[in-house]
């Protein structure tokens, strides 16, 4: 059986395997502090509906509460170790919402229904709630595994035991830009994200976290740095894994991957 993956934008993507809606860092506004939606609508009401919802680390554009607001009553969500008490809102938004909470750590595994279950898996990426907060949580990646097997890495660089953690995986979705036109220690770019494609070797791929927001007045800087990455994800995937399927949807897009 195929798994479906749909887009909405920066991380947020659904998952559905086996009947299971699986939600990643759900964002589903138009603007976040100085950052501008510039492609893609607002995702429509649909877009979080979900059985369970991924959150990789502590961010505000990954773990964003008023979008947290958005999901349903009864919702499964995770989210990394000491995210409650790192942030102080989360606990109230589940709460009004009535979000079942459980907060993981890399080596866990946890059965979200239909035989499917998610692997929690590391991420070399500051998982801090900034610009505040000295307590760190960790950041996290997500291995789906249920009829195939889909790893969400979060927002994450490239580290050694990356592949070897990771494991196995069919589709693999895998951060290539980000919301700005530099990007520091603990992400990957389009070169990088092939680097990391080549070592995992799924049989399919799909760029996420580009091409969505951009800095407020920063529209003419480096402006192919905000839409080029996903293209050249594809670009040098086809180079260094020729043998990974690498989709590149367009915002909302779904795409069903073997």
């Amino acid at each position: 059986m195929p798994v479906e993956i749909t887009w909405w934008g920066h991380a947020t993507c659904t998952v559905e395997d086996s009947g299971v809606r699986l939600l990643t860092d759900p964002l589903f506004a138009r603007r976040l502090a100085h950052l501008r939606r510039r492609r893609g609508a607002v995702p429509p009401p649909e877009a979080a509906r979900a059985d369970v919802v991924l959150v990789s680390h502590l961010h505000a554009d990954h773990l964003h509460l008023p979008s947290l607001g958005l999901l349903a009553p009864g919702t499964r969500l995770l989210v990394p170790r000491g995210a409650r008490r790192a942030v102080p809102g989360l606990a109230r938004t589940a709460g009004l919402r009535g979000l079942a909470v459980t907060e993981v750590a890399p080596g866990e595994e946890l059965p979200v229904g239909n035989g499917v279950r998610v692997r929690v898996v590391s991420a070399l990426h500051d998982g801090r709630r900034l610009p505040f907060g000295p307590r760190r949580a960790p950041a996290l990646g997500y291995v789906v595994e249920g009829a195939s097997r889909t790893y969400f890495a979060g927002d994450t660089g490239l580290f050694a035991t990356m592949a070897e953690e990771v494991g196995p995986v069919d589709v693999a979705l895998l951060p290539v830009g980000g919301w700005g036109p530099y990007l520091g220690p603990g992400h990957l770019d389009a070169e990088r994200a092939a680097t990391a494609l080549a070592e995992l070797a799924p049989a399919a791929a799909v760029p996420v976290h580009y091409g969505t927001y951009w800095p407020i007045g920063m529209d003419a800087v480096r402006p192919h740095e905000f839409h080029a990455p996903g293209e050249q994800f594809a670009y040098r995937a086809a180079r260094v894994a020729p043998k990974v399927t690498v989709r590149v949807p367009a915002h909302g897009e779904r795409v069903r991957l073997p």
